[in-house]
């Protein structure tokens, strides 16, 4: 029993002989890992801070006209609708018809504008 309590009390004075140092060493060895990779994460900010703004305007710009585009395709499909059977409609379903074509004209229109003042600017 006492062998162990020996063994104990060694280990005990081990770790707070060496535990101070392993502490401020490895706290060392961080500065010099984080002195090392600081310019290249700055120069990946200062990458980011130019690039993604370049690059997210032509984006929002597509976005504008591929949605704009789409609107447009449904609105082409109502009209087609309308002027390929114009007496077979009912009036109520006419007026749907009509109100829906134009709504995703105006939709279609006001977004292919959107995108070109986006492309603009």
């Amino acid at each position: 029993m006492a062998n162990q309590e020996q063994i104990a009390r060694a280990a005990g004075r081990f770790a707070r002989k060496w535990l101070p140092v392993a502490k401020t060493s490895a706290r060392v060895a961080r500065k010099q890992v984080e002195k090392q990779w600081m310019p290249t994460a700055r120069q990946s900010g200062m990458f980011f801070k130019h690039v993604v703004p370049a690059a997210a305007k032509p984006i929002h710009s597509l976005w504008h006209e591929i949605l704009g585009f789409t609107f447009l395709v449904f609105a082409a499909i109502g009209a087609f609708k309308i002027w390929q059977h114009p007496g077979a409609l009912p009036p109520v379903q006419f007026g749907l018809v009509l109100l829906f074509v134009l709504v995703m004209a105006g939709y279609g229109i006001s977004s292919i504008r959107k995108a070109r003042r986006i492309s603009r600017s």
